[in-house]
């Protein structure tokens, strides 16, 4: 499980490039990671995270106060899982758990 972090966020790239080198199967917190090689997320959708700030945003512009606005804690998370991956380290994903996948990336 690779913790999120800026910095392995940053080094995506890199750090799937090594799990696959030594197979080694990993789970991160978000898609990005998955579409770049990554065997499988589970965290909050960025998309989402951006779509809530817009809403924020828009109401600051129309003049509420930022200190009166709720503080919001992540509403959708999603599981997302790269059987391109999957297959290159020679595992099988479950069935189960590929029905109730957000995403999947062949």
């Amino acid at each position: 499980m690779v913790p999120p972090d800026p910095i392995f966020f940053t080094a995506r790239q890199q750090v799937v490039e090594l799990a696959t080198k030594h197979r080694l199967p990993s789970i991160f917190h978000a898609r990005e990671i998955v579409e770049v090689g990554g065997l499988m997320s589970y965290g909050v959708s960025l998309d989402d995270q951006f779509r809530r700030a817009a809403a924020y945003v828009d109401k600051i512009l129309k003049g509420a106060s930022p200190g009166d606005l709720p503080i919001e804690q992540a509403a959708k998370l999603e599981l997302v899982v790269n059987l391109k991956t999957a297959k290159a380290l020679g595992l099988t994903i479950p069935q189960t758990l590929l029905l109730r996948a957000d995403g999947v990336i062949e």
